[in-house]
């Protein structure tokens, strides 16, 4: 049967070195459980689903999907709300620094298009590029540019994953419109679980309604397993910025490989039936006979319990599963169509001032990139003097704040320069 774990209080006591060094789960069975528990009728409802999807998946209906007939790429705007109790606002504990965020933005990328040459790759048949990323919002709600990261100081030192009511709190916390962005929110979580995702479940088939709200439908992670050996999470088994990749699985509609059940089905035809997870520490192989034959598991599936290292692969099914899902969830397909309005990709280096002409003390500075890249900005004024630079090192396209309350009205350059490339705009002071 399915594994469980049990903490004792002592284990509070350990530090967290050695507590990334355990196995930790996801909270998405749990929360299944209890809600089916509380909704009798909830097994019918998720089999509606389920028969919904696979009508969306199958052959006759490819032609009316997102883009599944023609391969296009189709893009996630992100905000990352870090909810923290840093109560002199300080970057350190749970108020995790920009660079830990940018990393696990590049993890989701280098996983969900398989790209060569990272730890996302894999040579598998059955592995797919997903042709799905992820940006950080350049605006806000309200039309504002925006770096997609938000920080709020909360006096509570933690909180329950597998409670509505705390996810709640954090979403009251920090939230924006989940039909417009993928919200992210990062704290402090009780062990064992790390990581949880809201399953489309709730607004996709007419009358399959749950106890769940779209203020609370997004991706929750501890801020000890989020992002890629930086910041607060250098180390452990879950250092690599996985634990997102598997819960944004979830959101989604991806189901654990084994089902949540011993033998159970995730409805993916290319991934093998799976007894249990490997919820272990270890990259080893395990086998599972569910239909009276021995069969590998697919333990580097981003979908198991594995640790980060051993992670490479969502499969071609999964793929089909992901991009229907996309197109049957009214919610998720809000999100696709809201990021054909955000800035899109720049294929060059491109730089926008807000507001220019200006009177206001701050200058806000939009540095659109192809990539993680680094960059330098540069004011420099009429007669040439360089008055203010500074430099960015592997960032993505993002917006920032230049303090202008010591400038003089008139006429001055704001320059940014990549590896490759220079962009000089004016800047005018009134």
């Amino acid at each position: 049967m399915k594994k469980t774990l049990y903490f004792t209080p002592l284990f509070m006591l350990l530090t967290w070195q050695t507590w990334a060094q355990r196995t930790l789960i996801c909270a998405h069975a749990a929360i299944d459980s209890i809600r089916s528990v509380n909704n009798a009728g909830r097994a019918i409802k998720k089999l509606r689903f389920e028969q919904a999807l696979a009508n969306v998946i199958s052959a006759e209906n490819q032609k009316s999907r997102i883009g599944i007939a023609n391969e296009d790429v189709i893009r996630i705007p992100v905000v990352v709300h870090i909810v923290h109790n840093q109560s002199d606002g300080s970057i350190r504990n749970n108020n995790i620094p920009d660079e830990q965020v940018f990393s696990q933005i590049k993890v989701l990328n280098e996983d969900y298009r398989r790209k060569q040459g990272t730890l996302g790759f894999n040579s598998n048949p059955v592995g797919a590029d997903i042709k799905i990323e992820f940006f950080l919002a350049s605006k806000d709600p309200n039309g504002n540019p925006t770096s997609g990261i938000t920080r709020h100081y909360t006096n509570t030192t933690s909180f329950s994953l597998i409670s509505d009511a705390d996810r709640t709190r954090l979403s009251n916390l920090g939230y924006w419109d989940s039909n417009k962005y993928l919200n992210i929110w990062v704290t402090t979580f009780r062990s064992p679980y790390i990581g949880y995702a809201e399953f489309p479940y709730a607004e996709t088939v007419d009358g399959l309604s749950e106890q769940a709200s779209e203020n609370i439908d997004g991706v929750f992670i501890d801020y000890r397993v989020f992002g890629k050996k930086s910041g607060t999470n250098t180390s452990g088994l879950y250092s690599m910025g996985r634990t997102t990749t598997h819960e944004i699985g979830h959101w989604l509609g991806l189901i654990h490989t084994w089902g949540d059940e011993y033998c159970g089905t995730d409805y993916v035809a290319d991934t093998p039936p799976t007894s249990e997870s490997n919820n272990s520490a270890f990259c080893t192989d395990k086998f599972s006979n569910c239909n009276g034959t021995l069969t590998r598991n697919m333990i580097e599936n981003y979908m198991d319990y594995s640790p980060d290292s051993c992670m490479n692969i969502f499969t071609l099914g999964q793929k089909d599963r992901m991009r229907a899902v996309l197109d049957l969830s009214q919610r998720r397909k809000r999100v696709v169509n809201y990021a054909r309005f955000e800035l899109p990709p720049s294929t060059t280096l491109a730089v926008n001032l807000i507001p220019n002409p200006t009177t206001k003390e701050n200058i806000q500075v939009q540095v659109l990139l192809p990539d993680f890249q680094d960059f330098t900005i540069s004011l420099i004024d009429i007669k040439g003097r360089n008055l203010y630079t500074a430099t960015f090192k592997d960032y993505p396209s993002t917006v920032v704040s230049i303090n202008a309350s010591d400038l003089v009205p008139g006429n001055y350059f704001m320059r940014v320069t990549s590896k490759e490339q220079q962009a000089t705009r004016r800047l005018v002071i009134l």
